[in-house]
């Protein structure tokens, strides 16, 4: 076994663990290039580094001669300045403060459209250098590796149980291919719409229909032929299916199991998570550990600690056994390093013995990980982003970028070479029209756009289609309109309106048309008839007010036979309901009680008077002026629209979001800003930059040096004192609560879940030991470091002259 050859490696290391410790923490004050923008952790190795680089190098030699038909496992690639760096240092635990990386799919979804792939040259070979992740959220761009580095570290600070996976995948997950997969927008369209029919079709059933006349035919006959025409449907549909497949199948890989790749496994127990899945940086998608993506694993890596895999992978990853502490599955490269689970079991266990010393992983060497609001700003490289899809490709866009406000394009194809655009959905945003999204259906000719709340008119969507006859339009507004409307078709042969909270209970508006170019109708003269209607079809809810015999249900206007027809709401207990039918008086014709005709179900109710009667007609006649005055304001409300529309697509207004502002940032400004960040970094590399104060260090006189050094000296033992101060009265803090947390489990035990006491217990410990290795730490380096930092300074050219006379 590895392990056991190892042993002396790492029984070496245990002896000079503290001196290398102290030599690690001298690094702050080594000579640095204030020309060199890496910080010198980049640069150069510690001690502890040299002697992991040295377990691994002995690791990776006794692992090529146990198993010489394995690769080679990536574990000291190069970093940016050419340094071998272990890859577990590569990771660095990083928590934001953004809430859209506070969960797993925020991090995925944020590293694959920030970064742009760079597959691997050749695609069967380990890379041979592994940048880190502040460098590759420089540059926009990297290998899965690296995708995978970022998105574990993001992962490990914000609490997950999460490793970076090196292995083997299919072609298409390896270069972020998606050509055969379907796009998820369409998939979320095609649940909204289903979850929607089942609530329309409910809301058109009735509990009390008249029931249809029965068939007479064999029920087992209409059920064959419905089964019959069903399968041959699907015989259809998966001829189809098949035909297509074959015109378009990929070519084979020959390259299949051989394709290396790296992805994130997120390990069941932590934030939730109940079993383990894996994560593809490259599309941010999370897939099943027995996922026929994955092809197989050679090791995975977390900041504690490398595991080989030494399970056997020729069916993929379906049997693999995820439980690292099992060295019979997973073999270590630090036998015995502290691991999550060990951490855990060691602070829960009250009368546990001091584990012996072990080699323990470096701390990272990458600087922190910073996300700024800029970068998730932006998002994309370059601001735009292509991922095509079965039969679809989508586009995404940076807001702000586009003219028009675009910030996402989903285009639909009839056929697998993706030749024939079906459908274009568009969303947008920040725009001054509130439109949000627009959908163009080439296939049925259709357009619809659908806008935010608060615009003019209260529109909220606009639909229009193109007919022979004409354009079919069909507009919904909010509930802030006076006159109620909600939805509203129009038609070159119809209009449908549709109302809600009305004072007259009005809810629903038929009107039918002539056959008649709209532009021929007369909006001049008043009435139905000069707007060229045939019918109007009008229906209102029950008003409480009113008995129901006397309560308007519909309303029916004949406009070319000049006839009326009221229809009232039923009366309790009755199935049939009052009507009232009345005649226009022709021009020259006095009205008679022939014109009026009603039928009452009550047959006790006195039938009107002709003086009622009359009255009754004259306020038809009067309700059919207002009706047709009405109609047209309509219908010029939607022309008014539309021209609205169509002017404020020709010339777009965006408004600026505050968190939008670098985009617009000026020249002058961004140059000031680097001017600026580059003076930071100068200071940060001179420790005498401040003291100097931009005095040329040549016109120093020996008063002034002495002065420079005392201060420099002075203010540095000052900080250090300052920070001892702080650790103790932290250390305070954390044992207090520690012993009020102990007093109070004391009192209350069995009152509450004994694993939750414990789980705090736990965490209120680590945290006064953590207190602890700081401040014991700090007061073993201070002197130390002030003698250092006293030798760097009598060694500066700018001030050694002085100093030394």
């Amino acid at each position: 076994m590895i392990l056991l050859k190892m042993e002396a490696v790492v029984k070496k290391s245990r002896n000079s663990e503290e001196e290398e410790e102290e030599e690690e923490e001298l690094c702050d004050v080594e000579d640095s290039d204030p020309q060199e923008l890496h910080p010198p952790s980049y640069r150069i190795n510690s001690s502890r580094e040299i002697r992991l680089l040295a377990i691994a190098e002995n690791f990776q030699r006794q692992y090529s001669l146990l198993h010489p038909d394995r690769k080679p496992l990536l574990l000291c690639p190069l970093n940016e300045c050419g340094v071998r760096k272990f890859v577990s240092t590569t990771l660095r635990p990083t928590t934001t403060s953004h809430c859209d990386l506070l969960t797993w799919q925020g991090c995925a979804s944020f590293v694959s459209d920030f970064l742009l792939l760079e597959p691997l040259d050749p695609p069967t070979e380990l890379p041979s250098q592994m940048l880190s992740s502040t460098s590759v959220l420089l540059s926009q761009k990297g290998n899965s590796f690296e995708f995978s580095s970022l998105l574990c570290s993001l992962l490990l600070g914000i609490n997950y149980d999460s490793y970076c996976v090196s292995g083997y995948a299919v072609r298409e997950t390896c270069l972020q291919d998606q050509s055969l997969q379907l796009c998820p927008l369409l998939d979320s369209e095609d649940e909204r719409v289903q979850s929607e029919v089942p609530d329309q079709e409910k809301q058109t059933e009735k509990k009390y229909t008249v029931k249809r006349p029965r068939e007479l035919r064999s029920r087992f006959l209409i059920q064959q032929e419905k089964k019959k025409k069903q399968e041959a449907e699907a015989a259809l549909a998966h001829k189809k299916k098949l035909q297509e497949e074959s015109e378009f199948q990929p070519p084979d890989d020959f390259l299949r199991g051989l394709r290396v790749h790296c992805w994130v496994l997120v390990l069941s127990g932590s934030r939730g998570v109940k079993e383990n899945f894996f994560i593809d940086p490259l599309t941010g998608n999370s897939y099943p550990t027995d996922s026929a993506d994955f092809l197989g694993i050679e090791g995975v890596w977390n900041h504690l600690n490398y595991f080989v895999n030494m399970q056997d992978c020729s069916a993929g990853c379906a049997g693999v056994v995820f439980d690292l502490e099992d060295s019979k599955l997973w073999e270590p490269v630090l036998f015995g390093a502290t691991s999550r689970k060990k951490l855990m079991l060691h602070v829960l266990d009250q009368n546990h013995e001091k584990p012996p010393r072990v080699f323990e992983m470096p701390r990272s060497w990458v600087s922190y990980i910073s996300i700024s609001e800029k970068d998730l700003e932006m998002l994309y490289p370059g601001g735009r982003k292509v991922t095509r899809y079965r039969k679809a490709k989508l586009e995404k866009f940076s807001p702000c970028l586009n003219a028009d406000g675009l910030v996402t394009r989903l285009t639909t194809y009839r056929d697998l070479h993706c030749s024939e655009v079906a459908t274009v959905k568009e969303w947008y945003k920040y725009r001054n029209d509130s439109l949000e999204e627009k959908e163009i259906n080439q296939l049925e000719n259709i357009t619809s756009e659908r806008f935010s709340p608060g615009r003019l008119f209260h529109l909220l969507s606009h639909r229009w289609k193109s007919l022979r006859s004409g354009t079919e339009r069909q507009m919904e507004f909010g509930r802030g309109r006076k006159d109620g409307l909600l939805r509203t078709v129009l038609s070159p042969r119809e209009m449908l309106a549709f109302f809600e909270g009305r004072e007259d209970f009005l809810y629903y508006q038929h009107v039918y048309f002539d056959q008649v170019d709209p532009s021929e109708r007369n909006h001049c003269k008043p009435g139905l008839e000069n707007l060229h209607i045939l019918k109007v079809l009008e229906r209102f809810h029950r008003n409480p007010s009113k008995p129901a015999n006397k309560d308007v249900a519909e309303r029916l206007f004949l406009v070319p036979q000049g006839q009326m027809e009221l229809t009232y709401h039923l009366m309790e207990h009755r199935f049939i309901p009052s009507k009232t039918f009345l005649m226009k008086p022709q021009t020259g014709l006095n009205f008679t009680t022939d014109m009026v005709s009603i039928f009452q179900v009550d047959q006790t109710e006195k039938p009107p008077q002709f003086l009622s009667l009359l009255r009754m007609l004259h306020a038809m006649m009067i309700e059919e002026d207002k009706l047709a005055v009405n109609i047209e304001e309509s219908i010029k409300e939607i022309a008014t629209v539309v021209a609205h529309r169509e002017q404020e697509d020709q010339q777009v207004d965006l408004w600026t979001p505050s968190r939008s502002a670098p985009l617009t940032r000026s020249k002058n400004n961004k140059q000031a800003m680097a001017a600026e960040e580059r003076r930071w970094l100068k200071e940060q590399n001179d420790i005498l930059a401040r003291f100097l104060n931009n005095k040329n260090p040549k016109s120093l006189s020996p008063e002034e040096a002495n002065r420079i050094y005392k201060s420099c000296l002075s203010e540095f033992r000052d900080r250090m004192m300052e920070h001892s101060n702080l650790l103790q009265t932290r250390l305070k803090q954390e044992s207090e609560a520690l012993q009020s947390l102990q007093t109070w489990h004391e009192q209350h035990k069995g009152d509450f879940s004994e694993k939750e006491i414990q789980h705090l217990l736990f965490k209120k410990t680590l945290q006064v030991s953590t207190r602890q290795e700081q401040l014991d730490r700090h007061k073993k380096l201070f002197q130390k470091k002030c003698d250092a930092l006293e030798q760097k300074l009598r060694r500066d050219p700018r001030l050694a002259p002085h100093l030394n006379t």
